[in-house]
């Protein structure tokens, strides 16, 4: 399956090319139960998102892409999704949909590839553990 840069961008920010599950389908790394899980991302699923979507008309009908293009954003489930993932993993959805919303696209998808690039291999670093599921240990 070919899937684009821009397809793994889900509509509450979270770069899915980062994630752990995607990198570990992506990287053929085996699945281990309770341990290591594979997912191709929201879109490409057609999830939407995975955290949101059940929650919003808006996601569920189709009306919006993006969370900021939604007159409500950032809602409250996207606020608590967002302050755990600035807890937990030092990165923000918000921030990363302001991104979007003033860059573009393309601009948004270059800046995450410098900020999560491999400096040993130039694959990507997962958000979850810090690892790089090309080269290093996977836990």
């Amino acid at each position: 399956m070919m899937i684009q840069d821009s397809d793994l961008i889900a509509p509450c920010g979270m770069n899915c090319g980062i994630c752990s599950a995607y990198l570990a389908w992506s990287e053929n790394i085996p699945r281990r139960r309770g341990k290591i899980t594979h997912c191709t991302g929201c879109r490409i699923r057609h999830k939407k998102c995975a955290y949101i979507k059940s929650h919003c008309p808006q996601l569920c009908e189709g009306r919006v892409q993006f969370c900021f293009e939604c007159e409500d954003f950032p809602c409250r489930r996207l606020e608590t999704l967002d302050r755990r993932y600035r807890t937990r993993y030092g990165m923000s959805m918000i921030e990363n949909l302001h991104e979007l919303k003033e860059a573009g696209i393309d601009a948004f998808l270059a800046s995450q590839r410098e900020k999560y690039r491999c400096p040993q291999c130039g694959g990507m670093i997962c958000i979850h553990n810090g690892k790089c599921y090309r080269c290093d240990t996977i836990p």
